[in-house]
């Protein structure tokens, strides 16, 4: 196939497997030429001294290597400088890409994806991601190729630069979201870093703040990213809790914008019940602006009962923490998330971080001295099944026979009595994702049943 047929970026950057299309070298090497030529023209004067800049960052896949070193070439030749800042979590990229004053940010990777997936994302300079706008003008310079005759020489081509102390910028902003006459002194943490870019970041800043670390995950290879780990795997992360009778498990996703917890039992707790400890304690201390939190359709409905009774309100978005950003800076919003453990603290960051997020729990936990498991007895979580199906292509679903009139006859079942259905195909990844809450587990295991088989049958991914 083409590559001009094909578009780019999907609801979270350019993403796919390493090496096939659009995530070669090839084509990262037109993206670094595009963007840089996009973002020299959003600002005309370098913000900082010098040329203009932009940073790049990346995770731990073995790919890493090889689109970091197109992209940047791609970079250079349009005269626009390149700082390394080498494995970074995707959050401290974008804070890095502000605190030196860059053009723009790049973050090398596939977030929960396996390793042989890989992903590139963009940062504008205030360390937010990209909008349509600004993505499509680049995906119509790698298709138009307009931009093949701008080719600076001598000494207007970019130079790279490698920034030493990335990492430790990183950890200090993030040391800064805790309350500075509070420790984690007493408090043992498992930490499963998913064998991803949080591997240093994470141990250490929880160490610098007093906390006794057990890490796990935290040895990566280039090929072990999210395997039997971290946010996807936390099996291990529970058992690791209660071997060490630790009070919290945190396990990270690959570039670690997202989280799961598990409490002292080693319960998960997922974006939902950290969105509801949060938000209330917010509410409480007057702190959660316009009382409002913002989740996505996939959240529980327990969490707008819970919000609500304490008198907040819950906003909707779709799927993507994109959209519960977007949402946030429309009405001025400083919380949301999904459940999927994505967790934006609008007072602290520009986009999802894990670390973040577990300082923020750690904090309420130490306020109100009390553990995980009592924390999240605030809300009541409604009966949902949710069901991930492999297809081998995303056929529109009025195109499959029988499904949808599967899902109305669900819906006729639950809605009466307070359900939702909401089907759909992820947006990064080969998926079908069925959400079906009611208040009988049997109709919950029934329909998602019928209606996943239905997919699986006509476009499920072959064994």
């Amino acid at each position: 196939m083409e590559l001009a047929t094909k578009k780019l970026f999907g609801t979270d950057g350019v993403r796919g497997r390493a090496n096939i299309e659009p995530v070669t070298a090839e084509t990262a090497l037109k993206l670094g030429r595009a963007a840089a030529h996009v973002f020299k023209t959003l600002e005309s004067h370098a913000r900082g001294k010098g040329r203009h800049k932009i940073v790049i960052g990346k995770d731990t896949r073995l790919s890493g290597y090889m689109l970091e070193n197109a992209l940047s070439s791609g970079i250079l030749s349009m005269g626009v400088d390149v700082l390394f800042i080498g494995p970074l979590p995707t959050p401290g990229v974008a804070y890095v890409t502000r605190s030196l004053r860059a053009d723009a940010g790049i973050v090398i990777t596939a977030s929960h994806n396996p390793y042989d997936d890989n992903g590139i994302k963009f940062f504008r300079a205030d360390g937010f991601k990209l909008d349509d706008v600004i993505e499509n003008r680049i995906e119509e310079l790698v298709f138009s190729g307009d931009i093949e005759n701008i080719r600076p020489t001598a000494g207007e081509i970019g130079k790279a630069i490698r920034i030493e102390d990335a990492l430790g910028r990183y950890i200090e902003f993030v040391k800064a979201s805790f309350p500075k006459k509070m420790t984690l002194d007493g408090v043992r943490i498992v930490v499963d870093c998913g064998n991803g870019s949080a591997y240093k970041a994470s141990p250490c800043v929880l160490r610098e703040l007093g906390a006794e670390v057990i890490p796990i995950g935290n040895q990566p290879d280039g090929t072990n990213i999210n395997k039997n780990c971290g946010s996807m795997h936390p099996e291990e992360m529970c058992r690791k809790v209660i071997e060490h009778r630790a009070q919290l498990g945190i396990a990270h996703d690959g570039d670690a914008d997202r989280v799961v917890f598990a409490d002292e039992h080693g319960n998960i707790l997922d974006g939902d019940d950290i969105m509801a400890i949060t938000g209330l304690e917010m509410l409480r201390q007057g702190t959660l602006r316009e009382k409002t939190l913002v989740a996505t359709v996939m959240s529980n409905a327990g969490l707008d009962v819970a919000i609500q009774a304490a008198g907040g309100r819950v906003l909707r978005t779709p799927v993507g923490d994109r959209n519960v950003i977007d949402e946030m800076l429309r009405g001025g919003f400083n919380f949301g998330g999904e459940q999927s453990g994505h967790l934006i603290y609008g007072d602290y960051g520009t986009t999802g971080d894990g670390l973040v997020a577990a300082l923020q729990i750690l904090r309420i936990m130490k306020s109100n001295n009390a553990l995980l498991s009592q924390l999240v007895l605030c809300w009541k979580r409604y009966p949902q099944k949710i069901c991930n199906v492999r297809v081998r292509k995303k056929t529109p679903f009025d195109k499959l026979e029988g499904v949808l009139d599967l899902v109305k006859k669900c819906e006729d079942e639950v809605k009466p009595v307070g359900g939702r259905v909401l089907l759909r195909y992820s947006g990064t990844e080969l998926k079908a994702r069925l959400l079906i809450e009611a208040s009988d587990n049997a109709v919950l295991e029934h329909w998602s049943h019928e209606i996943c088989e239905a997919i699986q049958t006509q476009i499920g991914e072959k064994n």
